[in-house]
């Protein structure tokens, strides 16, 4: 009988096939080897502008997030003077338009591009004050004792650390009792149109802009009548119409009664976002209603404009090279290249 085959292959033992066993299992959970992609890094948590994608970053020349064309600089542009005195007032009873910064940084840009301004504040808040570093509390004179008391208005005219060329007429919460005591005044529409004539013919400013409440009370009324010129900041957002329609009536009133050389001659689009179809929208119809009137520069949205009134200044002092800056410089730039007023209209 054959002798059955015997398997001489060695068998391992088992503490040697644990061993493998335990290194095959280590090797398969190896990863393959790759690039390491870069974790990113924590987020900044302070406020920043708003980052433009390519499309939208602007070159030298040309802005394309508002598409007119702009200038690179970030200091004071020289800017041409006005034949005669403009008066102009900032208005829309609609609060929260960027009336007030419209205002003073309009005032700042041309006061830095070398022109004399002159602020006056009619806000009983004193926002237009706080934003040119003017101390506006109880009891500081200014507007009030010029509407109220009669006071020549040259007398409390404050200098603004932004410019050497500007001054304010500032506010105080006095104002806000105003509206009732010119109830039963005479010529109670009058009396800042007086004050600011007297004022004129002592002492040239190229441009008077008048800060207004939100409203279409007895404060605003005196701005519209001792103004040439009526500016409208609308904000590119939902209802951005609402009230220009009483605004507008208000002011064709004023023509028919009080002051005929009264027109408006700008209106400006504040807080735009080029990102959204909203502002987009907004912008077309704003347009399609003023189309002679809109300026084509449109104010962004941004932090640096808001953040600025809190330590007292313009944003074109507290961050000149931001997108908002440039922006009110641009503005400012077509504001005086739309010069309306004619030297035979001027009143003294």
């Amino acid at each position: 009988m054959a002798d059955a085959h015997v398997d001489q292959t060695p068998v391992a033992s088992p503490q040697v096939v644990a061993a493998e066993t335990r290194t095959a299992h280590t090797t398969s959970r190896l990863p393959e080897p790759a690039q390491a992609s870069p974790r990113p890094g924590p987020k900044r948590a302070i406020p920043r502008e708003p980052e433009l994608t390519p499309a939208e970053a602007p070159d030298e020349k040309t802005s394309t997030r508002t598409g007119e064309v702009v200038s690179r600089e970030t200091g004071p542009v020289p800017m041409a003077k006005p034949a005669v005195t403009r008066r102009i007032v900032v208005a829309n009873q609609k609060g929260g338009v960027g009336k007030t910064t419209t205002a003073v940084n309009l005032a700042a840009a041309l006061a830095q591009g070398g022109l004399s301004v002159l602020v006056v504040d009619l806000d009983p808040q004193g926002n237009a004050s706080t934003a040119l570093g003017v101390e506006h509390n109880s009891g500081v004179v200014g507007s009030y004792e010029a509407l109220i008391d009669g006071e020549p208005a040259g007398r409390h005219l404050v200098a603004s650390p932004e410019s050497g060329n500007l001054w304010v007429l500032p506010a105080s919460i006095e104002l806000a009792g105003a509206e009732i005591q010119l109830v039963s005044m005479v010529a109670r529409e009058q009396r800042l149109a007086k004050s600011l004539q007297a004022l004129l013919a002592e002492r040239h400013f190229d441009y008077v802009f008048m800060d207004c409440p939100p409203s279409l009370g007895l404060l605003t009324l005196n701005a519209l009548v001792a103004a040439q010129e009526i500016l409208i900041p609308i904000q590119c957002e939902y209802y951005a119409l609402e009230g220009v329609s009483q605004l507008m009536w208000t002011i064709q009133t004023v023509i028919s009664q009080l002051n005929e050389g009264l027109r408006l001659s700008t209106v400006l689009l504040t807080m735009f976002d080029g990102r959204t179809r909203l502002s987009a929208q907004v912008a077309a119809e704003v347009e399609r209603h003023f189309p002679n009137e809109t300026l084509t520069t449109r104010i962004p949205r941004s932090v640096r404009v808001s953040e600025a009134p809190s330590y007292g200044q313009t944003v074109l002092s507290y961050e000149p090279t931001s997108l908002g800056a440039m922006a009110y410089r641009n503005a400012a730039v077509e504001l005086t290249q739309n010069d309306v007023v004619q030297p035979a209209k001027e009143q003294h």
